[in-house]
């Protein structure tokens, strides 16, 4: 079986097209749930992060000041356990229970590094995986053309396996509505499919046994003309979907009216990332291999035809954002191997251009970051802070604000192309931990919204799940399975 290429932008995509890719480099002694921190670049932070967000994010996962007393005069931190308890029976807060913050400061304790256990092995390159929003779903997308939706809650039984319809290289991302009813999934190609994933039936053949509806990107006027889409979001009421592709702009579809409401020409190269800022829906992150993020509002977008800031700092190209949820901050995964967080205050109406920085040829999809550009700074950064030590080569990779619900989103975390998943400090900038069971590129990973859960997908066809197990609960995890044959199968 062979790729053909249906123009040019998308064959150069094909590079090690494959159905299981495992890294030879790799054998069966080196996996361990927790790296040894060792032999890994430090992040690069040189100071505690000195911002406003830093403050913030101290405020979510700090306990009650009464809780942090041993004395008047000797404050304690971090407070114990045993002391948080002691102190809620003993009413310090004044509330009878634990704030928000004292929940926070005590699960930030419990990082999910422990394990993993197998939740599904495929042999094809798993791309996708999220968790709903309230966790109880976890769905799974993979190149070979199967999307898996896991109970989370229920033993994680398969509850979903969704067939796609007009697959072109991958399914490059998925999106599970607010309300769990219905699921969207992007391909290279100007369809987004929605399919109804509260059916009885556990298989969904498109258009057999169920119908995937195709929503149609592309406006009237364009003749056929085909792009791809590689990001795709349901804003926070449902009713709307943000696309970003290949042909450089930004799509918003209106589900409930069943048509294309905006199309921005939003960068001058793809737009592999997009999201809504918080739940108003007005604002619009953006990020492109143009290197730059673009800040988008609706509300003036028509009148002024142009996006409301810019934010430069990154040297190569963008490959995903996650936005803080208030409308202010948000993050960033670049090819420059860095993870930026951005304030939108700091953006800028224009990019000013910095020729020179740049003096080496380089493609990330298979070369490797020359060390020359490891230390290069982009003259005019105006990202807040700069996290380091993960790889982002070969593909999209993601990365993410820890939960607020259990985190206080003190933590920033990502896949990588060495295998790992990385969660780095937000405000010390410090590498926490370090994830190493697969045997290939990690390109997504997804936080449990309320417990210390942590699943991630690879290349290698395994989407594994790490936790931080209470002692004695019983459970007998799957073991890992150490012992298939280190080969490669290409198309």
């Amino acid at each position: 079986m062979y790729f053909r290429a249906w123009n040019t932008a998308i064959g150069d995509m094909g590079y090690a097209l494959s159905r299981l890719e495992i890294d030879p480099d790799f054998s069966d002694s080196e996996s361990s749930p927790v790296g040894d921190d060792n032999d890994t670049p430090r992040p690069s932070s040189e100071n505690d992060l000195e911002h406003e967000v830093a403050q913030l994010t101290k405020l979510r996962s700090a306990p009650h000041k009464r809780l942090k007393q041993v004395h008047p005069r000797r404050p304690e931190f971090p407070v114990s356990p045993v002391k948080m308890l002691a102190g809620r029976e003993g009413n310090y807060s004044g509330r009878g229970r634990f704030t928000a913050a004292d929940r926070c400061h005590l699960l930030n304790k419990y990082l999910p590094v422990k394990g993993p256990s197998i939740v599904d092995q495929l042999t094809t390159r798993a791309y996708v995986s999220q968790f709903s929003d309230d966790g109880s779903l976890f769905v799974a997308a993979f190149q070979g053309s199967h999307i898996k939706i896991y109970n989370a809650e229920k033993g994680w039984k398969l509850q979903k396996n969704v067939h796609a319809k007009s697959l072109r290289w991958t399914i490059t991302d998925t999106s599970l509505s607010p309300d769990k009813r219905f699921l969207v999934y992007a391909t290279m190609s100007p369809i987004v499919n929605i399919v109804n994933i509260g059916s009885a039936a556990t298989e969904s053949h498109a258009n057999i046994t169920e119908i995937h509806e195709a929503l149609e990107f592309s406006g009237d006027d364009e003749g056929g003309y085909s792009f791809g889409i590689f990001s795709v979001k349901f804003s926070n009421d449902g009713r709307e979907l943000v696309a970003g592709s290949s042909d450089d702009s930004i799509y918003v579809y209106d589900v409930e009216a069943n048509r294309l409401s905006l199309r921005i020409q939003a960068h001058t190269s793809d737009v592999n990332s997009v999201c809504f800022a918080d739940e108003a829906s007005h604002l619009i992150y953006s990020g492109s291999d143009d290197n730059l993020c673009k800040v988008w509002d609706r509300r003036c977008f028509r009148s002024k035809g142009k996006p409301a800031g810019i934010l430069m700092g990154h040297l190569e190209g963008i490959t995903f954002l996650d936005s803080r949820g208030d409308g202010r901050y948000f993050i960033s995964n670049g090819k420059d191997q860095t993870i930026k967080l951005w304030d939108i205050r700091k953006m800028s109406s224009n990019a000013t251009r910095s020729p020179g920085f740049r003096n080496y040829e380089w493609d990330y999809r298979w070369m490797d970051y020359p060390l020359r550009a490891r230390d290069v700074k982009h003259p005019s950064d105006q990202s807040v802070s700069t996290y380091k030590g993960h790889s982002v080569l070969r593909t999209l990779i993601r990365c993410y604000f820890s939960p607020e619900y259990s985190t206080g989103q003190k933590y920033i975390y990502t896949g990588s192309h060495d295998s790992c998943v990385y969660v780095y400090d937000l405000v010390s900038g410090a590498q926490v931990a370090r994830l190493v069971h697969h045997k290939s590129t990690v390109r997504d990973c997804s936080w449990h919204p309320h417990y210390p859960m942590l699943v991630s997908s690879s290349f290698d066809g395994d989407i594994a799940k790490w936790d931080f197990p209470a002692p004695g609960n019983g459970d007998n995890p799957l073991p890992v399975n150490n012992r298939r044959p280190r080969r490669r199968h290409f198309d």
